[in-house]
C-alpha cells in the first residue's frame, strides 16, 4: 500500500512512514466530515472566530515545533520556515477579527418587497488537496475561510509532509474545533477523486501542478463541485530603469531563491530593458553565484535543498535542455555533490522558445533572465505566457510603473515589490495559473451559499 513518509532532503534519509486509507476508513472520514458540518455549521459565528483565534495564539506559542517540522520534511531554511508559521498564524487571525462581520447579512435596495436579504451560509463538508512546498500557509489559506463560513474539511496533504499535516490537525483540536470539522486523511489520489464524487463532499481547493489541477477540475466538474485552483506560474520580474541597482538586484535575488525557487509566485523570469541589463545582468549573477546551500535546520542558512531528489533531477533536465541547444548558463546548472537534493542557484540568458524552459515552471533555484527592448516589449513577452499568476514591475517612476503593471495578464501584479501575500490581500491567478481567489473577504466567497431571502407581503 501507499505510504506517506517524511524523507529528509537535505540527507535522503526516511525518518517515519505512513499508511494510507482503507476502504473503511475513507467512508468513516466522509460521514464524519458530513456529520459534522450539521452541527459546526449550527455554531455561531463569535464561536468560529474564538476557535481560530486560539488556533493562532497555539500557532504563536507551538512556532519553533512547526517549523522545524516542515524545514525536516520539505527542507525549507528554519528562518523561512518561522516566517511561514508567523504569516500562517496572522491568517488565522485575521479570520477570527473580521469573519463575523464578512458573514453579516446584505441589506438589498430592491424595491417590491419588505425586506431583501443577502445571507453568505456554508455549504457542506470541502475536500483540501495541499502542497508541499507551503506546508502551513497552503492549508490556513483554505481552512481560515471555511472553518469561518461553517464548512468542514478533509484535508489531503503532501505525501512528503505528513508529520506537518498530524500535527496541524492536532492543533486544531486543541483549539477547541471538533474532531469531524478538521479531519487529516492520508489517501490515494484514487481514493480522493472517489470523495470528490461522494454527494457528502460540496466541493473541493487545490492547491499543486497544472496536471493535478486538471484531473482534479474534471472530476469536479463531471460531478458538478465547486472547485478553486491555484496551479503554476512563470511569474515575470520586470525591471524599466532603477535608481537603486543593488536593491533592486537583491529583491530579483529573493524573489527568485526564496524557498528554494520552489514558490508558484517566484520571479521565474526576469525581464530588464537595454540600458540596464548588462548591469543588471552582471550584479544578478554575482549574486546568485554567492549563495551558498545549507543545512535548512541550521539558522544561518538562506538556500536549502529541493524537497526531493526527483525534484533536483527534473530541473536539472530542464536546465540541460536549455544548455544543449544555445542557451547562455551564467552561472550554476549543476547539482552539488554529497547527500541531499541540492542545486547551485542557477541564471539562464538567451532562451529561445524551442527550450524547456521558455513555456515550462523552473521548480527550484534557477531564474531566466531576457533583454527587452522597451516597456512595450516587456509586456508582450510577459503577456505570451500561458500562465497568469502574478509579475512585478521595478522603477523609479511610480506612474510609469503601475500603467505597466495594469497591462499585465495576471491575477496579481506588483510594483517594486514581488508576490506579496497577506491576509487581507487577494490571491489567485488566471489563465493556467487556475481559478478563484483566497485570503481577504474574498476567500469566503468561493464554497458558501449566497442566499437570498425576500420578505414580501400577501
Amino acid at each position: 500500500m501507499t505510504t506517506y513518509k517524511t524523507v529528509n532532503p537535505a540527507d535522503g534519509t526516511t525518518v517515519k512512514e505512513f499508511e494510507t486509507l482503507d476502504g473503511p476508513g475513507v467512508e468513516r472520514a466522509l460521514a464524519s466530515a458530513h456529520a459534522g458540518y450539521q452541527t459546526w455549521r449550527a455554531t455561531s459565528p463569535q464561536h468560529r472566530a474564538d476557535t481560530l483565534r486560539k488556533v493562532a495564539d497555539i500557532y504563536d506559542e507551538r512556532s519553533d515545533e512547526l517549523a522545524r517540522s516542515i524545514s525536516l520534511e520539505m527542507g525549507k531554511p528554519l528562518t523561512e520556515s518561522k516566517g511561514e508559521v508567523e504569516l500562517s498564524s496572522a491568517i488565522y487571525r485575521y479570520y477570527a477579527d473580521n469573519g463575523p462581520k464578512f458573514l453579516e447579512e446584505e441589506q438589498l435596495d430592491v424595491p417590491g418587497a419588505e425586506e431583501s436579504v443577502l445571507q453568505r451560509k456554508p455549504v457542506g463538508a470541502l475536500v483540501g488537496i495541499m502542497p508541499w512546498n507551503f506546508p502551513y500557509y497552503q492549508v490556513a489559506r483554505f481552512a481560515g475561510p471555511n472553518l469561518m463560513l461553517g464548512n468542514t474539511v478533509l484535508l489531503k496533504h503532501a505525501p512528503n509532509c505528513p508529520q506537518s499535516a498530524l500535527l496541524m490537525e492536532e492543533i486544531f483540536h486543541q483549539a477547541g474545533l471538533p474532531a469531524d470539522a478538521y479531519i487529516n486523511i492520508f489517501a490515494t489520489n484514487e481514493q480522493i477523486a472517489d470523495m470528490i464524487a461522494d454527494p457528502r463532499v460540496q466541493g473541493v481547493s487545490l492547491t499543486g501542478s497544472e496536471r493535478a489541477g486538471t484531473s482534479v477540475g474534471e472530476t469536479a466538474g463531471r460531478n458538478l463541485k465547486k472547485v478553486v485552483l491555484e496551479l503554476g506560474g512563470s511569474d515575470v520580474f520586470i525591471v524599466l530603469d532603477s535608481d537603486d541597482m543593488d536593491a533592486t538586484v537583491a529583491a530579483a535575488t529573493r524573489a527568485r531563491l526564496s524557498n528554494a525557487g520552489q514558490a508558484c509566485n517566484a520571479a521565474k523570469r526576469i525581464l530588464v530593458t537595454e540600458p540596464y541589463y548588462d548591469e543588471f545582468v552582471a550584479k544578478l549573477t554575482e549574486s546568485f553565484a554567492a549563495t551558498a546551500t545549507g543545512d535548512p535546520l541550521d539558522e544561518s542558512t538562506t538556500l536549502g535543498p529541493l524537497s526531493s531528489q526527483t525534484a533536483a533531477d527534473n530541473l536539472i533536465e530542464q536546465i540541460d535542455d536549455a544548455v544543449a541547444k544555445g542557451a547562455t548558463l551564467l552561472t550554476g546548472g549543476k547539482k552539488i555533490d554529497g547527500p541531499g537534493a541540492f542545486v547551485e542557484p542557477t541564471l539562464l540568458a538567451d532562451v529561445t522558445p524551442d527550450m524547456r524552459a521558455y513555456g515550462e515552471e523552473l521548480f527550484g533555484p534557477a531564474g531566466v533572465i531576457y533583454k527587452v527592448a522597451d516597456a512595450d516589449a516587456a509586456i508582450t513577452l510577459a503577456n505570451e505566457s500561458p500562465f497568469g499568476l502574478s509579475g512585478s514591475v521595478w522603477s523609479a517612476d511610480l506612474d510609469g510603473a503601475r500603467a505597466v503593471a495594469e497591462q499585465l495578464d495576471v491575477g496579481m501584479a506588483f510594483v517594486n515589490e514581488h508576490g506579496t501575500t497577506l491576509p487581507g490581500l487577494p490571491f489567485g491567478g488566471i489563465k493556467r495559473s487556475g481559478v478563484g481567489r483566497e485570503l481577504g473577504p474574498w476567500g469566503m466567497d468561493e464554497f458558501v451559499n449566497k442566499k437570498l431571502v425576500r420578505v414580501s407581503k400577501k
